[in-house]
């Protein structure tokens, strides 16, 4: 290809020869006339294809617009070729910008990216339900004149930012602990980094609660027995005092029995995720099992009522079955004041559940407790539960069978009348 110098040159050349061509018939005028029109052609091309590109700039489509001829060609050409690579460039940084967004937005933890003005260049969606943020509302305004909390204000101004902070009571409902650190990158801008702690704040919490009622309802038996033999080893008794003090101990050792057998049933259960097996129950016979161990702990104090309305049996761990059956049974029991009735009724409703329901006089219980029976411990009246000789995880292990049988515990009480504990199974769980 021809350099533009070149190309110049032969152009003039040509211009000098027609206008010496011109001359020696026409004349100096007409000479000078093809000259200038010899090289005002090339120029009018150039100004035509100069607005043509122009007009491809201006409407963006310099990569689509058809090529020209003679050194234009050339031009054209490696122009369309130069912004075709530009814009692949331009995509390609675009589709990993992209990417990246999907990717911060897909994240469970929040994300904010600051300057070094401590201002939001971007967040993502958590972060903004985290903080009540609205991105486009709030791009470039910093953070500290957004959240307000002191404890993030002084974390924020004394830029040590080795260890995280937590904050409590955040989120739309105010119920989220959430746990923040912030990390250095770039030109001294930050990236703040928001995860939600909740579960794992209630675990501990849950931890701690489980240790200290553990230990709290290990500590009074231990207390008595080391009491007695502590009495026993001390003084000299008659063979009746003795064989109280024995009574006593033996209590209080099957009362921590009792305990150790209940957690130990509950750690079981937590760890078997697994739905119970189909096996067939005769609920006949588990039936008259409640009745006389229900006999047994009422010792006479009590009228029950055991109904069988339904001959369907149940499908499902028949140990865990009776286990779910008999805490009901017994709680009601111990709850209930002497001369009061349980009535306890296994039957299958309209749409071909199964439902076992016990019913008992006691004193009931106030609506703000029920949504926490099933919680490990809890007691709504502490002093009298532990006279009632229970351990404080039945409605626990209650809740933990009932999931592995996808069944539903429903609670209804009313104080100074009675409660109704309902065991309800779905209808795949009733055998045909």
């Amino acid at each position: 290809m021809l350099s533009i110098f070149t190309r110049f040159i032969t152009l003039v050349g040509l211009a000098f020869i027609a206008a010496f061509i011109v001359q020696s018939n026409w004349g100096g005028s007409w000479a000078i006339a093809t000259g200038i029109a010899t090289l005002a052609i090339p120029l009018i091309y150039s100004y035509i294809n100069l607005a043509r590109l122009k007009n491809h700039i201006l409407q963006d489509t310099v990569d689509t617009m058809p090529l020209a001829s003679g050194f234009w060609e050339e031009v054209f050409f490696r122009l369309q070729r130069l912004v075709k690579n530009l814009k692949q460039e331009i995509r390609t940084v675009e589709q990993q910008h992209a990417r990246f967004i999907e990717a911060f937005q897909a994240s469970p933890n929040g994300i904010v990216m600051l300057d070094d003005q401590d201002q939001i260049e971007w967040c993502n969606a958590i972060a903004e339900r985290f903080f009540g943020l609205k991105f486009k509302r709030d791009a470039m305004q910093r953070i500290n004149f957004l959240l307000r909390r002191p404890e993030f204000i002084q974390y924020l101004n004394k830029r040590h930012f080795e260890a995280p902070l937590l904050l409590e009571r955040m989120g739309p409902a105010a119920n989220l602990s959430l746990l923040l650190q912030t990390f250095s990158f770039g030109d001294k801008r930050h990236l703040l980094l928001v995860q939600d702690v909740t579960d794992l704040q209630k675990a501990d919490a849950m931890r701690r609660d489980f240790v200290a009622n553990v230990s709290h309802e290990m500590r009074t038996p231990i207390t008595v027995l080391m009491g007695f033999l502590e009495t026993m080893q001390s003084i000299d008794l008659d063979k009746s005092q003795r064989d109280q003090y024995c009574e006593l101990m033996m209590s209080q050792a099957q009362r921590m029995k009792s305990l150790v057998e209940d957690l130990l049933t509950l750690a079981n259960l937590e760890a078997n995720t697994l739905p119970a097996p189909m096996q067939a129950i005769k609920l006949e016979a588990v039936m008259a099992l409640l009745k006389n161990d229900a006999e047994a702990l009422s010792q006479g104090h009590h009228t029950f009522n055991f109904d069988l309305e339904s001959p369907k049996n149940l499908m499902g761990d028949e140990r865990e079955i009776l286990s779910a059956f008999s805490n009901l049974v017994s709680n009601a029991v111990r709850y209930t004041p002497d001369v009061g009735s349980v009535s306890a009724k296994w039957s299958v409703n309209a749409e071909g559940q199964g439902d076992f329901s016990v019913t008992d006089t006691g004193p009931g219980i106030a609506s703000e407790h029920l949504s926490r029976l099933t919680e490990r411990f809890y007691r709504v009246d502490r002093s009298r539960s532990r006279d009632t000789g229970g351990t404080g995880l039945g409605l626990a292990i209650v809740k933990h069978i009932a999931n592995r049988h996808q069944a539903q515990l429903i609670i209804e009480s009313t104080p100074g009348i009675g409660s109704t504990f309902t065991l309800r199974f779905p209808k795949e769980r009733i055998a045909s």
